[in-house]
């Protein structure tokens, strides 16, 4: 049945022929976009029927409806659409259809929009009904779908409504068509010819003018003035009576019109009103009446403002302004024939195997038993594709009603877990497992401990990310008993990348590190020796960057390859792809640099995903990154050129790491205000998402930016601001990676900062603390930076050089420059930095052996 929606509907033989609406739709061929809009009854599914048979190029058609108001059954019936007319498009990308294709829109659309490329001829896509659509992420796929459509590729979208994203773009590029109410509107010559050939009215051309005065050219009033005035005895005084705008007239005409019907198919009518398609068989089953499909055909003779959906007038549809007026009379004044007919249709849709559809009347028969058990046959097979509709099912559901279902609690729990609500999951967990114990004695021992063991699972996770870590140790410790080799939630394997933006940075989490490093070897070393056990990847993230922060790189890189051994992990690209990062992170900080960009190499060429496009992004930047820490900012600058990124962008959790790198290549490049800007973004980003590192490595990214502008002075208070953020977790890597000019910085805290300046810095942090880090710097586990003799000085820095090389002392450099002492300075801490020296002399021997004479 759903088929009929991928159908063109058919034209009625008796139409008022409308060139310049035409006209207008045809411009849509110069276009991207053409928007039909105006409010029901005013043909738009018609217009664009008849245009779409005669456009001379393949159109594909999708008559929306509520059962498509989720990602993966919207695209799944424009796939089909388009599968209909271009048979074999787009079988590399069935991935879209994927629930989490929707968390990352620019990867789906990109992959969508590369097999439209490849259709060589124009090509239209027509979306009925969009207004039926108010899924977030569907709108934002179809507006940045539109900003990139090849010129060959048309979509015509028919809506009630405004389109719900910015279209003024568009329109200011000449690549939206617009047509409004304005323009399906009858004109007065075309209604003439309305009344004159299709209705067999001999109504006066001054009549036909005040009724067009009455509705306002609007077609579906004309058609209801039409139906009554049939069955008037006084046309005269039958169209002065008509008073009122659009929504009194149509309230007015349907029920004069439904009033006129004989008691039999009024009853008809209701009943079916239920229905979104019809056919004899199904309106039989509904009403009981023998002669079903007569009287769809009749009502379509009486043009009763009903649809038929193929050329057989097999299938059919009531208009929405008469379904719309059916169900609400149905509803308001006989409930018992709106409960009976939902029950019928119900129970055909589930013989003829149409659960979905079923599972719908059922819950508005108020038939609750049903619908669970319908929904309890159907939910694996849903859960994948269609969680939004499950979970409008189970909040339209009486809890009581599904209590003896715990399936349906498991799932809910587990969406809200992925939906980032992790507060409202625990708490209806714990509700949960109040329930489940009770039903212990009803339900057999392993079927109970299955279904407990992955409540706890969930209640674990749950309590984890709320940084409850005690009471998420005593979840797992249930687990442990009551499913030894883990809960079928977490087995899964999975080549997606997105969809894991609440999971980015779990090491902030935690308020205590020291608590965290317990809580994590505790459970990687009760699950380690489990052969198919993936979530315990995520432990081994966690703990190997804890271990990394506080610079045992020794036992973080043990524990990074331990992780890379497992066969279990290489099937959850997520985990893959940040254990494979960690692990660049640790041989960059050993002194491995080569092996560090090859592992770099090898991550992206090796990961089988759909989500390539987001997981390059962020390989690339980590190689930028690897660059600017070997001293090779103008090779880190080229990456960024190539990005396609701006620091004017709008950042999203998901790129926080690569808009990061970003900030530190637009400060080593001297960038300083645009690398400010940026940080502030990401600033307001972190404080959002409680993002503790992040804030920490942000604070420390301002400071270095800072100290390479003509302010190095303002450095010292993000830094100082760092420092007290991390001291309680004990960061000493965060400051290592930032490499010289940051231990430079530490340095002068500790020793050289006139004394109104360490006073302002050393509230916020321990001196001691400083001193660790400055100790672990001495210790030798972390790389010097190599002389930098491939990084050019600046021009300000070759000014200064060339001074010093003259003889000139700082405050005469200051002077000659009009710069202050404390920018000389830190101009030639960068000097000796570049040249790989360590005091004035060995700086002016160096220049004058190795640089050109001037």
């Amino acid at each position: 049945m759903k088929s009929t929606s991928l159908l063109i509907p058919p034209v009625r033989k008796r139409l008022v022929s409308r060139p310049r609406l035409a006209r207008k739709l045809e411009e849509g061929m110069e276009t991207k976009l053409t928007l039909v809009s105006a409010q029901a009854g005013y043909g738009k599914t018609t217009a664009l029927s008849e245009w779409a048979r005669q456009c001379g190029c393949p159109v594909a058609w999708i008559s929306l409806d509520k059962y498509d108001n989720d990602w993966s059954a919207f695209w799944s019936g424009v796939w089909a659409a388009i599968r209909e007319k271009l048979p074999g498009f787009g079988e590399s990308i069935d991935f879209l259809l994927e629930p989490a294709s929707a968390a990352s829109i620019d990867t789906a659309m990109s992959a969508f929009l590369h097999e439209l490329i490849a259709v060589h001829r124009d090509f239209v896509l027509i979306l009925d009904d969009y207004h039926v659509i108010d899924h977030a992420a569907v709108h934002e796929a179809i507006r940045y779908m539109l900003e990139r459509l090849p010129p060959h590729i048309h979509i015509y979208i028919a809506s009630r409504t405004e389109l719900p994203f910015p279209t003024a773009r568009l329109l200011a590029k000449g690549e939206m068509n617009a047509i409004r109410v304005e323009d399906m509107r009858f004109e007065l010559e075309e209604g003439v010819v309305f009344f004159r050939e299709t209705t067999d009215l001999s109504l006066t051309e001054r009549q036909v003018a005040e009724l067009f005065r009455q509705t306002e050219g609007w077609v579906s009033g004309l058609q209801l003035a039409a139906i009554s005035l049939k069955r008037s005895g006084n046309i005269a005084d039958t169209i002065s009576q008509f008073n009122g705008r659009q929504r009194h007239i149509s309230d007015y005409l349907l029920e004069e019109v439904f009033g006129h019907l004989s008691a039999p198919l009024r009853e008809f009518l209701l009943a079916t009103s239920v229905l979104n398609r019809m056919n004899g068989e199904m309106c039989l089953a509904v009403t009981g009446a023998a002669d079903s499909q007569d009287r769809l055909e009749q009502l379509e003779q009486l043009n009763l403002f009903i649809v038929p959906l193929d050329d057989r007038r097999h299938w059919f549809r009531y208009h929405h302004l008469l379904s719309e007026f059916l169900q609400q009379l149905c509803a308001r004044e006989h409930a018992g024939l709106w409960r009976q007919s939902h029950h019928r249709a119900a129970v055909w849709h589930e013989r003829e195997g149409l659960y979905e559809e079923a599972v719908e009347h059922y819950i508005k028969a108020q038939q609750a038993d049903d619908a669970v058990r319908l929904i309890d046959v159907i939910m694996l097979e849903l859960m994948p594709l269609k969680g939004n509709v499950l979970l409008r099912w189970i909040n339209a559901l009486p809890e009581s009603s599904y209590a003896h279902k715990p399936t349906f609690e498991l799932y809910y729990i587990s969406k809200s877990l992925m939906d980032g609500d992790w507060n409202q999951g625990l708490q209806r967990a714990q509700r949960a497992e109040r329930r489940f114990e009770a039903m212990k004695a009803f339900i057999p021992d392993p079927d109970w401990k299955q279904l407990m063991g992955n409540l706890y699972y969930l209640c674990g996770i749950l309590s984890y990310l709320q940084q409850n870590l005690t009471l998420s140790s005593e979840y797992f410790e249930l687990v442990e008993q009551c499913l030894p080799e883990g809960s079928s939630f977490q087995m899964s394997s999975s080549k997606r990348y997105v969809g894991h933006e609440g999971f980015m940075d779990m090491l902030s989490l935690p308020h205590d590190l020291h608590e965290s490093e317990q809580f994590q070897l505790r459970w990687i070393k009760t699950w380690e020796k489990k052969k198919n056990y993936p979530f315990v990847g995520y432990f081994y993230i966690t703990y190997v960057l804890l271990l990394y922060e506080w610079n045992r790189l020794e036992e973080a890189e043990l524990y990074v390859m331990e992780a890379i051994g497992r066969e279990d992990l290489r099937t959850n690209v997520w985990i893959w792809i940040h254990l494979g990062i960690a692990s660049s992170w640790i041989q960059r900080a050993q002194g491995r640099a080569g092996q560090a960009f090859e592992a770099l190499d090898q991550l992206g060429a090796r990961t089988d995903s759909p989500d390539g496009e987001v997981i390059g992004k962020r390989i690339r930047a980590e190689q930028a990154q690897l660059l600017l820490s070997q001293g090779q900012p103008e090779r880190a600058y080229e990456w960024l050129l190539r990005s396609g990124m701006s620091h004017l962008d709008e950042v999203t959790p998901r790129y926080f790491e690569e808009y990061l790198i970003m900030a530190r290549v637009l400060a080593a490049d001297n960038r300083t205000e645009d690398a400010q800007l940026l940080l502030e973004e990401l600033e307001r980003l972190a404080d959002q998402e409680g993002r503790l590192r992040g804030r920490i490595k942000l604070k420390l990214a301002q400071s270095m930016a800072l100290r390479r502008s003509d302010r190095p002075r303002e450095a010292f208070a993000p830094l100082g601001m760092a420092l007290r953020l991390s001291e309680p977790a004990g960061y000493i890597r965060s400051y290592l990676d930032e490499g010289p000019i940051m231990l430079e910085m530490l340095g002068e805290l500790v020793n050289e900062l006139p004394k109104e300046q360490q006073a302002a810095v050393q509230p916020q942090a321990s001196l001691r603390y400083v001193q660790s880090i400055l100790e672990a710097a001495r210790s030798g586990s972390v790389a010097s930076h190599p002389p930098l003799a491939n990084e050019a000085l600046t021009e300000q820095e070759e000014k200064v050089l060339d001074l010093l090389v003259e003889g000139f002392i700082y405050k005469e450099i200051a002077v000659r420059l009009g710069i202050a002492v404390d920018t000389v300075k830190f101009h030639m801490k960068n000097v000796y930095r570049k040249l790989g020296v360590n005091n004035r002399t060995q700086a002016i021997e160096r220049a004058q052996r190795y640089r050109p004479q001037k």
